[in-house]
């Protein structure tokens, strides 16, 4: 192995798989003390740690001697349930996101991806900001048809949340200030994805230039995604109609969100009195429909993953490719990108490749 051993990688590796330092020493049978500076970059381990290092932790030995990965920080990733999260989840998920980085890197330089389009509303009304937000990308007040779809096509990565816990919840970030990043929990139901996405979009749109956590930041982000998935005018035009639980379920399919967030946007705009929309939500919640969502819509997929992913098949190659090149394990790039397009993992005999891929634009014009 060529190159000097990269100390934050061997960091991003054990909060990756949640290793306390005291655990990880253990399992790779050296000190804490040796660990300490392995990871402070005093001291570069023998081949023989770093293969024991690599074994312990699932990585490549290779990949301990690339360039510096960047990270988000908790200062800017958006934890929704950030008082709910260890410390071990809040960094293991961090370092995905380092990961999800490094493949949106291969991505960028192998691909021609659409351009960030994200407008800048820091300080604005999140109604206000939302109105803006469809007035620029014209989106009329028609339903949106697919959050993930939308985001991609503004230049924004979404990626699949790996943590399989509901502690971790949704999170955005920007990348150095110019590409925003999405990670979405497919724990959850379709509808709940994709209000995540569109409260996401909330903190990128209001929230870049700060840190985007606290309650009010987080009612922000929430009136945003409400504003933009049902908008005031369309919601207005409700009030003729007689509002009932079968009702509720009939429209909720119309605009793809959950049946308790229409009511909640359905009271907010006016058109639900008190009583009405506490009768409906206590109907709901007996239905079970505060946790999960009845005759739930199909989850929604990444296109621009679907056609990057078609496009390498047509030339032999798939994700352990990446994985090779990226010097990752390939389990890390299939988990960012699970439920968003299927993929094959590949063959582990499979050689790899005698030519990157070809640089093509990706259209995402359905």
């Amino acid at each position: 192995m060529k190159g000097t051993f990269n100390s934050g990688r061997l960091i991003l590796a054990r909060q990756r798989s949640q290793l306390s330092k005291k655990d990880l020493a253990a399992k790779a049978g050296v000190s804490q003390k040796q660990l300490k500076g392995f990871e402070e970059g005093e001291r570069q381990p023998p081949a023989e740690v770093v293969d024991l290092l690599s074994k312990v932790l699932g990585f490549p030995a290779e990949f301990f001697f690339g360039k510096e990965v960047e990270a988000p920080l908790a200062s800017n990733a958006s934890f929704r349930s950030f008082s709910r999260m260890s410390a071990g989840q809040r960094d293991a998920a961090l370092a995905a996101g380092g990961i999800a980085f490094e493949f949106s890197s291969w991505l960028d330089t192998n691909f021609n991806l659409p351009q960030v389009n994200v407008p800048d509303f820091t300080g604005l009304d999140p109604e206000a900001a939302a109105e803006l937000v469809r007035s620029e990308w014209d989106l009329g007040v028609r339903p949106i048809k697919n959050m993930v779809h939308l985001l991609e096509s503004k230049g924004v990565r979404v990626f699949s949340l790996v943590e399989d816990t509901r502690e971790v919840n949704a999170f955005s970030s920007w990348r150095s200030a110019h590409v925003p990043f999405v990670f979405l929990n497919t724990l959850k139901s379709p509808e709940s994805s994709r209000f995540d996405a569109a409260h996401e979009l909330g903190h990128l749109v209001l929230h870049r230039h700060g840190d985007p956590k606290g309650k009010e930041i987080e009612m922000e982000a929430n009136a945003f995604a409400s504003a933009l998935l049902l908008p005031r005018s369309e919601m207005l035009a409700l009030a003729s109609v007689p509002i009932s639980v079968p009702e509720v379920m009939r429209i909720k399919k119309i605009w793809n969100v959950s049946a308790m967030a229409l009511v909640y946007r359905l009271h907010k705009v006016g058109v639900l009195t008190e009583w009405l929309y506490r009768s409906l939500c206590i109907e709901l919640s007996s239905r079970g429909m505060r946790s999960r969502e009845l005759d739930s819509a199909e989850r929604e997929t990444s296109l621009v993953l679907k056609k990057v992913f078609e496009a390498m098949k047509a030339e032999g190659r798939g994700l352990r490719d990446v994985a090779r090149e990226l010097t990752l394990p390939v389990e890390e790039l299939h988990r960012l990108i699970f439920a968003l397009t299927p993929v094959s993992l590949g063959t582990e005999n499979q050689k790899p490749a005698q030519s990157a891929p070809r640089r093509g634009h990706l259209s995402l014009v359905s």
